[in-house]
């Protein structure tokens, strides 16, 4: 094949084909992508893992022991004897019982009633505002994790920076700077075209990188073909370490085989010891909007979350990498108190968020919210999430929070 036969969409499919993707918040394009790869940079991991769809956080940590809770929800509240009980008012859904495990072993802070001031009921825009920590969401610019990137790493150019394992990036992840890298399944990376896609792909990535750059840029007298071609080429680089420390990595914990969670767990687990340089993880687990036969639904929800984050914490314990790891769990709304007419629950507001690791301080903080002095039938927040965030930002990566979220939130204690 001639180089100028290699058109817009053999190469665009070759990229895809690459198996990593990188994103710019600003044009989805090919920005600042390093050629520097595998730089290891000191300091702790950060695990995002965002329960989509609005997870119900009264049947996540349930108020068995008010009153209100049973009066809003004849037929799907929880009994004493269906929670594990953390106390006489509130306890983990019966099914989380790897989750108490390691909440009893300090390993769990559990925050309650975290939202924001005016909360937004829509997914989308409340997912702008919890990835952008702004209540303007897209049209505040990048991505909370992004803003983090350029005060912690301006100068890091390791394209494996920022990872998201899935197949939707988070807009928390995009940054015009440092855009992440995307794996749907690094595990089974691999080259899968006949004789002339390869050839195709070949050509695409062929052009080595030069190292002594510190980013990609049209060199004099460069076609535009050339240098995405270089730009390939480092993705290549890129994917391939990904894919490297995922096949190297050896456990003995044994992660469940049939979910996509666990699965993706155990990848982050391999990227957290794989030495490749990668500060921020993100996964994303869906079908939390349980508008209808919530009970069924988020009891098999809670099955799964609980078989997939046990193994993965006692995975962490394991180095010295892992236990300097945290991992944050939180999801775009909570659900209103009451049930519906479906006998599932409508979008509400303020729900609990989770941080796991290690090393932290576990227990309970914030402050459950009134189940009977409501706003409009929701729950009204008393943590705002930014103050975890904040937390997370001063512990993992020694940046003051107000640099990245635009102001000061009080921090918590389990860091």
């Amino acid at each position: 094949m001639q180089r100028s036969q290699l058109d817009r969409r053999t190469l665009l499919a070759a990229a895809g084909l690459a198996g990593v993707t990188v994103f710019s918040a600003r044009a989805h394009g090919f920005v600042k992508l390093s050629p520097v790869l595998g730089a290891q940079a000191a300091g702790r991991t950060l695990v995002l893992l965002q329960l989509s769809g609005g997870n119900d956080g009264l049947d996540t940590v349930v108020p068995f022991g008010d009153d209100a809770y049973r009066r809003a929800r004849p037929t799907l509240g929880l009994k004493k004897n269906e929670v594990l009980a953390l106390d006489d008012y509130r306890g983990f859904h019966g099914a989380l019982k790897q989750l108490r495990k390691h909440y009893d072993a300090g390993r769990v802070a559990l925050v309650e009633g975290v939202g924001y001031p005016e909360p937004i009921r829509s997914h989308f825009r409340s997912y702008d505002v919890w990835h952008t920590a702004d209540i303007r969401g897209r049209d505040a610019g990048d991505g909370w994790v992004g803003r983090l990137c350029d005060a912690a790493f301006k100068e890091e150019q390791n394209p494996n920076l920022v990872v998201h394992i899935g197949g939707n990036v988070p807009y928390a992840l995009h940054s015009t700077s440092h855009p992440p890298a995307s794996f749907v399944n690094p595990r089974a990376y691999r080259w899968a075209g006949g004789a002339a896609e390869t050839e195709a792909y070949e050509q695409a990535g062929g052009m080595q990188p030069e190292r002594d750059e510190k980013k990609p840029k049209k060199r004099a007298g460069e076609s535009s073909l050339d240098f995405l071609r270089r730009v390939l080429a480092d993705g290549q680089s890129s994917s391939e370490q990904v894919r490297r420390a995922v096949a190297a990595y050896r456990t003995p914990i044994e992660y469940p085989t049939n979910d996509a969670l666990s699965q993706s767990l155990a990848d982050v687990a391999a990227l957290v010891n794989g030495g490749i340089g990668s500060r921020v993880i993100s996964v994303e687990m869906g079908g939390f909007d349980t508008h209808t036969d919530e009970r069924n639904r988020h009891d098999q929800l809670m099955r799964t979350l609980d078989a997939a984050l046990g193994p993965f914490l006692d995975d962490l314990g394991r180095s010295e990498a892992g236990r300097d790891t945290l991992v944050l769990m939180f999801s775009e709304f909570g659900r209103r108190v009451a049930e519906n007419g479906a006998r599932g629950t409508d979008h509400g507001v303020a729900g609990p968020m989770f941080a796991f690791g290690h090393g932290l301080k576990g227990g309970l903080y914030g402050q459950h919210p009134s189940l009977e002095k409501l706003d409009d039938g929701d729950l009204v927040h008393s943590t705002d999430f930014r103050s975890v965030y904040a937390t997370a930002i001063q512990r993992c990566f020694g940046v003051k929070p107000e640099k990245v979220l635009g102001a000061k939130y009080p921090l918590l204690a389990f860091a």
